[in-house]
């Protein structure tokens, strides 16, 4: 089974703001992207899951030019909290990176 850190030559995610945060997969070419683009595995109910929010808050765009997905979830408390371990939201890619997609 293919995992996302497999079909993507780059995953990054970072803050949109103080209460949400964003993850961009870059696919590793156009077959992959279009594969996975529209596909469930990927879908608003495996972020929840992943990151404990609500699957109806979870967005996604595609950028075929890019051939990547930017998915957007609330994050759980805003930027800065006093238990903030991820100020800046760039390590919430990493769990995503094992997902088995096939």
């Amino acid at each position: 089974m293919a995992k996302v850190g497999e079909v993507c030559r780059r995953v990054r995610s970072k803050n949109a703001g103080p209460f949400w945060i964003t993850i961009d997969l870059f696919f590793d070419g156009e077959d992959n992207f279009r594969r996975y683009r529209d596909s469930d595995m990927l879908g608003p109910a495996v972020i929840a899951a992943l990151y404990d929010t609500d699957a109806k808050l979870v967005k996604q765009a595609p950028v075929d030019s890019l051939q990547m997905i930017k998915i957007s979830y609330p994050r759980p408390r805003p930027q800065g909290w006093a238990g903030e371990r991820d100020m800046h939201g760039g390590q919430q890619f990493v769990r995503l990176l094992a997902v088995e997609l096939d």
